[in-house]
C-alpha cells in the first residue's frame, strides 16, 4: 500500500475493503439445495478466480446443515488463488490452478477432468456448479476443429482490441465445448444448481464466465461478426467452425447469484455514510474505454466542486463495471491504472479530489496490483520526479507511472471477483483532502 496515506486516501481504501468484504462467499449459500436421495452423490464442480474460496464456503455450509451427506468435487482457479481450509480441517473438493487471462495446458487438463465428472453424474446425483469471473479462461475445452493455440490467439486478439466482456465471451462460447450451456448438457440428467459471483455489467448469467451452465449469448454467425467488428483476421478453419455453430435451446435452470457489483457498491456507500460522506452510486455497469470513462468522471467531479451538483461535498461518487483498454503501446498497466492516469490528467490537480480504482479480484489486468490512488498532488509529484504523465498514458504504461510514485494498491488475490470498484472522494476544502 502507499506509504504516508492522507486521510482521504485511507478512507478510499476503507470503502474498497467494505466492498470486498460483502463480496466474499462465506455465508452466502442459503438456501442450500435439498440433498439427493439415498444412493445419490453430491458433486461440486466450479471455475473462476473465486472457485477455491467458494468451494470451501459451500463445503462448510453443507457440512453444517447435512453432516451425514458427503460431497466430492473439483474446481479450477487462477494460479496463486487456491483457498486453504482452516487449520485442522480438510476439504473433499480438489482445487487445481491454471492461467488467466490467456488459457494454458493446466486449464485444459482441469477442464477435461471436470467434464469427465460431469458426464459421470447420474439422475440421482446433485451437481453444484460454482461460477465466478475468470472462468472463461480457466474452464477451457476447445470444440471440434479448434486447438488450444487457436483459443489463446483469439483471446489475445480480443484483449488487445479492447473488446468488452460480453463480446469476448460471445466469441469464446462459439469455440468451446463447455461454454454457452454445453457443460450443463454434459451434467444432465443430474440435478444442477449453479451459484455465481457476478463480475459482469448487468449480471447476465450467460456472460458470467461465458455461461457454462446457461443458454448461449448468440450463434456463431453473431460471434464471427463481432470478430470482424474488432478488426480480427481469423484463419479460415475458425471462420468455418464459428459459422456452423447454432445457438442451443438450453433453458436457464437453478441459477443463484450470491454476490454482485451492486452489493459491493452498496456496502461501500454505507461505509461512506458512517464516515460522514454523502455517497452517490453512479452505476454498477460502467463500460467503455478507460480513458474516456475517466473524462466523464472528471467532469462529474468538477461539477461537484464548482456547483455542488449533483450533490454537495463532502461526498463520494461510486461506480463499478468493467472498462476496456485498446492497447497502443508496450507499457504495463491494467484498466484501473489507465483510468486513474487519464483521470489525473483530466482533473489537472483539482483540489479536494481523491480517487481509487481497483479490480476486486486484486489483479489489475495481469499485474500484481489491484489498482492505484490519485489526489490533487499526483501530477506535481510526478513532475518533480521527471515523469511525463501524458507519455505514460500514450504508451499504456500506467503501472510504471504509479509504481514510481509509490501509489499502487497491492492486496494480493482477494479470492472474490465482482469487477472494478471506483471511488471519487470530493472535499471542496483542500485542507481536508
Amino acid at each position: 500500500m502507499p506509504a504516508n496515506l492522507q486521510p482521504a486516501q485511507a478512507l478510499a481504501l476503507e470503502l474498497f475493503d467494505a466492498a470486498l468484504t460483502v463480496a466474499l462467499p462465506a455465508g452466502r449459500f442459503e438456501p442450500l439445495p435439498e440433498p439427493p436421495p439415498t444412493g445419490g452423490r453430491v458433486i461440486v464442480l466450479g471455475a473462476g478466480k473465486a472457485a477455491g474460496s467458494m468451494a470451501l464456503a459451500f463445503e462448510s455450509a453443507w457440512r453444517a446443515r447435512y453432516p451425514k451427506v458427503p460431497l466430492e468435487g473439483l474446481v479450477v482457479t487462477r494460479y496463486d488463488h487456491r483457498a486453504e481450509p482452516p487449520a485442522g480441517q480438510s476439504s473433499q473438493i480438489e482445487q487445481r490452478e491454471a492461467a488467466h487471462p490467456v488459457p494454458d495446458d493446466a486449464g485444459l487438463a482441469a477442464t477435461r477432468a471436470i467434464m469427465q465428472r460431469a458426464q459421470e453424474a447420474g439422475p440421482q446425483d446433485l451437481v453444484v456448479f460454482l461460477l465466478s469471473g475468470g472462468a472463461s479462461a480457466l474452464l477451457v475445452a476447445p470444440c471440434a476443429g479448434v486447438s488450444l493455440a487457436d483459443k489463446q490467439a483469439v483471446g489475445r486478439a480480443l484483449l488487445k482490441a479492447g473488446a468488452n466482456i460480453e463480446a469476448m465471451n460471445s466469441v469464446r462460447q462459439s469455440l468451446s465445448a463447455v461454454k454457452g450451456g454445453r457443460l450443463a448438457q454434459l451434467i444432465a440428467p443430474a440435478r444442477l444448481v449453479t451459484y455465481a459471483i457476478s463480475d459482469v455489467p448487468g449480471d447476465a448469467p450467460g456472460v458470467i464466465g461465458s455461461g457454462p451452465t446457461c443458454p448461449p449469448l448468440g450463434d456463431g454467425a453473431a460471434a464471427l461478426a463481432l470478430c470482424r467488428r474488432f478488426g480480427m483476421d481469423l484463419p479460415a478453419h475458425l471462420e468455418a467452425v464459428m459459422g456452423a455453430q447454432a445457438g442451443a435451446g438450453l433453458a436457464l435452470g437453478d441459477f443463484r447469484l450470491i454476490a454482485t457489483p451492486q452489493m459491493a457498491l452498496e456496502a461501500a456507500a454505507e461505509a461512506a455514510r458512517q464516515a460522514g460522506l454523502v455517497p452517490l452510486i453512479l452505476s454498477d455497469c460502467v463500460e467503455g474505454e478507460a480513458r474516456e470513462v475517466a473524462q466523464v468522471m472528471a467532469s462529474l467531479a468538477k461539477q461537484v466542486v464548482r456547483h455542488g451538483q449533483p450533490l454537495p461535498a463532502p461526498c463520494v461518487l461510486l461506480s463499478g463495471g468493467e472498462t476496456s483498454v485498446t492497447v497502443r503501446g508496450q507499457g504495463r498497466g491494467g484498466r484501473n491504472a489507465e483510468f486513474l492516469l487519464a483521470l489525473a490528467l483530466a482533473l489537472d490537480g483539482l483540489a479536494g479530489v481523491t480517487a481509487l480504482a481497483c479490480d476486486t479480484d486484486g489483479i489489475d489486468g495481469i499485474e500484481d496490483n489491484a489498482g492505484a490512488l490519485i489526489d490533487a498532488s499526483t501530477l506535481d509529484r510526478a513532475r518533480a520526479l521527471g515523469l511525463d504523465a501524458r507519455a505514460y498514458l500514450d504508451t499504456n504504461d500506467a503501472y510504471s507511472f504509479f509504481q514510481a510514485l509509490g501509489d499502487l494498491v497491492v492486496t494480493g488475490p482477494t479470492l472474490t471477483n465482482v469487477n472494478d470498484f471506483r471511488a471519487l472522494i470530493i472535499q471542496v476544502d483542500p485542507l481536508q483532502a
